[in-house]
């Protein structure tokens, strides 16, 4: 049976008439990397601070462990946090600030000299141990802040945007980097952040938030193959999904969307979930690299014309134009494609996502 290092209940938190957290359920198990993204306003940072136990919730309930400790103060959760901005003594020396709590703790010397040695060797810090912590670069400062709060040992590390202030250019060294050392450590983790390519790096589960609700949770595949509604398809990926509404019909037993001026072939794809849709206002989704670019038309296809071309080095980025529908495909590098070059499209068919119109909600994830 896994085991579970974080149980968070019907979460409710508000300020005023505003509503942060609405009804939030979920669980982190021990030992896994689980990232709260969406955008901002969403609740996500508002869920870790209830779970810190540095905003008091209105009703629900969170269960660190096997304790119960909604009402208990920080200092009494066994959790670790690390924040955007670094959170460190910078006229202490890199040792000094990791040694910190452990004194707090009243460990003794010899142990708190190990332990500030076996995480400065994880995370490569042993040659900055004697440097005062305001001296270092920025990445070298979020490790330290990252080493103060694993050295502690927590039952949960929870992470808000820890990288947002690092350069550009090293973050993805350091994403690297902290999913190394979560795995090494086998440290359960928390992390929130708005920045879905970093969840999606890093992460063994996703939960993506809206509005304060949790709409899906799922490893970063699930996600980004299967998105249970309108909001996940379109906030997951990059390029987004081409989202494209019209009316499903059928002819000849094959499906197609009616979109106004323009009819889209569902070649292939299953009707059984979607018979009770056919005729009626639905969303088409499809990834950019889920549309094949043809040269010549072939069953199922679709014509269009190129309008632009982005290279994006080892692949494209092709706008297409069909009438008054514009997509976005991904294609690997090629040279024979031209602006204002027709071309014929064609949509794999397991890659499809047909949307209810109304509620939003993945028409293909439904109960037959």
């Amino acid at each position: 049976m896994t085991e579970i290092s974080l149980k968070v209940e019907n979460l409710r938190k508000t300020f005023g008439n505003t509503v942060a957290v609405d009804d939030v359920t979920f669980e982190v198990r021990r030992g896994e990397f689980f990232s709260l993204i969406g955008p901002s306003g969403c609740g996500k940072t508002t869920t870790l601070r209830c779970i810190a136990g540095l905003e008091k919730p209105d009703k629900g309930r969170i269960i660190i462990g096997e304790r119960d400790v909604t009402n208990l103060p920080p200092q009494m959760r066994n959790v670790g946090l690390v924040f955007q901005e670094y959170a460190v003594f910078p006229h202490m020396t890199v040792y000094e600030n990791m040694a910190f709590g452990l004194k707090i703790k009243k460990l003794p010397k010899d142990e708190i000299h190990n332990r500030v040695l076996r995480i400065a060797e994880l995370l490569n810090l042993e040659e900055y141990l004697n440097v005062r912590a305001g001296r270092l670069a920025q990445a070298l400062m979020q490790r330290v802040a990252l080493a103060r709060s694993i050295i502690v040992e927590p039952e949960i590390l929870l992470l808000d945007e820890p990288l947002t202030l690092v350069d550009a250019k090293i973050k993805e060294l350091m994403r690297r980097e902290l999913r190394r050392y979560q795995k090494e450590l086998g440290v359960t983790i928390l992390h929130v952040t708005h920045d879905q390519l970093e969840a999606m790096m890093v992460s063994d589960r996703i939960g993506v938030m809206c509005q304060g609700k949790i709409l899906q949770i799922g490893t970063p595949i699930e996600i980004y193959d299967k998105p249970n509604s309108i909001f996940v398809a379109r906030f997951i990926g990059s390029p987004t999904m081409n989202l494209i509404e019209g009316r499903l019909e059928q002819y000849n037993d094959e499906l197609f969307l009616d979109a106004d001026d323009v009819g889209i072939p569902l070649y292939g794809v299953s009707s059984e979930k979607l018979r009770g849709y056919i005729g009626k206002d639905v969303v088409l989704g499809v990834r950019p690299e889920d549309i094949e670019i043809l040269t010549q038309p072939t069953e199922g296809s679709f014509a269009g014309k190129i309008t632009l071309i982005e290279s994006l080095g080892s692949k494209l980025e092709i706008i297409v134009e069909l009438n008054s529908v514009t997509l976005h495909v991904l294609s690997p590098l090629r040279r024979d494609l031209k602006v204002g070059q027709p071309i014929h499209l064609k949509i794999r068919p397991t890659k499809a996502h047909v949307f209810n119109k109304t509620t939003e909600n993945n028409i293909m994830l439904e109960e037959v």
